[in-house]
């Protein structure tokens, strides 16, 4: 080879990570045909006539760029959904930002509060972008894992207290909970108001599930606490929330302060979010019945499926939120998770993802996690197989 022309040496930002364990199990279930209940979208198409409304838009010619913060009609109707939801008045133009997805929203508040040397507690099991990202921003995470009981998971408050430092820049929270399905209630918001008051703690809460809730429980959105919503980047999807996760567009509430500096690192990270999609949710928001009929249309499938797992040696734990359903199957096997969910994907075809997976380093439970964002006869289709164990 000639010297001239070798790659020079890079030294990675990110050296442990690698390939994820979502891509693992999406490859080897369209290996095997299995069911692929591991990946959290639906296999199912958005209202029509949303995508219409893109349509039209682009057919309008609003295809050049929009301003950096958003279009304001979605930022408006964004502010007003939340004030409506949660009797919190953000003001459009200053507090509302847009996003490309929640993962980006996520990074970009990481980036705009954290700085070398600072530290950032982590709940763990934990959405898998939250450690990149703080490592990126050259912070520290510090991880404080739920606890498992009866009743499925929850957070010890109190290891969150003792977490905290001189040097904790941020709390994270998550709720509805990936990959665990709980919600926090409103003893849990007072509880992490009790823990930053008098501090300069921020708060990330990712909200992305904010519409999936069931059993008549409300979303304990951080919106609805003042005390927490002034030191907060509040986040949710769009993707999520009307079954169209490829469009890729969030949004992020904030003070103005915190917001404004949100902006900066947002102005540099993606400038901004494409333009007919802006407006086409915009429009479709007009009507709120797609998201407050949400809770009603998941419970039904989540319903649908734990009847159906029931009838396993699976033991159920609860799934007050999202459209995830954790299972334990120390009764069928005492595989670690990775394992045992490579086992399921290629002999009984059906994939799943370890809970393990959302760990920092390894941790077994016992617990994997299926998604039931899926058609009714995806979803029939992963019970036949799963009733054979």
């Amino acid at each position: 080879m000639n010297p001239s022309s070798s790659t020079p040496a890079l030294q990675s930002k990110l050296p442990n990570v690698g390939t994820t364990i979502f891509t693992v199990m999406s490859a080897l279930a369209a290996e095997k045909g299995a069911v692929n209940l591991g990946q959290g979208f639906p296999d199912f198409d958005c209202d029509p006539a949303l995508v219409d409304a893109v349509t039209a838009a682009m057919k309008q010619g609003l295809n050049q760029y929009p301003p950096m913060a958003g279009v304001p009609v979605l930022r408006e109707a964004i502010a007003a959904k939340i004030d409506a939801l949660y009797a919190h008045a953000y003001d459009a133009a200053t507090e509302i930002t847009v996003t490309a997805g929640a993962t980006q929203a996520i990074l970009t508040a990481i980036l705009c509060s954290v700085r070398a040397g600072d530290e950032v507690i982590v709940i763990e099991p934990a959405y898998d972008s939250y450690v990149p990202a703080i490592e990126l921003s050259g912070g520290t995470p510090v991880f404080v894992q739920m606890e498992v009981g009866p009743d499925g998971y929850s957070v010890p408050w109190t290891k969150v207290a003792a977490a905290v430092t001189d040097r904790t820049r941020l709390i994270m929270i998550n709720s509805p909970h990936n990959p665990t399905g709980s919600v926090l209630r409103a003893a849990d918001l007072e509880a992490l108001a009790a823990i930053v008051r008098g501090t300069g703690i921020l708060i990330i809460s990712d909200e992305v599930y904010e519409h999936m809730v069931y059993d008549a429980v409300r979303h304990e959105s951080v919106c609805r606490h003042p005390e927490l919503a002034a030191r907060s980047f509040v986040i949710s999807s769009f993707g999520k929330t009307y079954h169209v996760t490829g469009w890729k567009v969030g949004y992020v509430a904030a003070p103005a302060p915190l917001s404004a500096e949100f902006r900066k690192v947002h102005q540099f990270n993606v400038f901004t979010v494409n333009t007919p999609v802006q407006h086409a949710l915009a429009r479709y928001m007009s009507d709120p019945a797609p998201y407050l009929e949400l809770p009603a249309f998941y419970q039904r499938k989540r319903d649908l499926f734990r009847a159906g797992l029931a009838s396993t040696r699976f033991k159920l734990l609860p799934s007050d939120g999202t459209y995830f359903q954790c299972v334990d199957y120390s009764g069928i096997s005492d595989m670690a998770e990775a394992d045992f969910a490579k086992w399921l994907t290629a002999e009984i075809g059906v994939a799943a993802i370890p809970v393990s997976a959302f760990y920092h380093r390894p941790h077994e439970s016992g617990i994997v996690r299926f998604c039931f964002a899926k058609r009714d006869e995806t979803l029939h289709r992963a019970l036949e197989r799963l009733a054979t164990l």
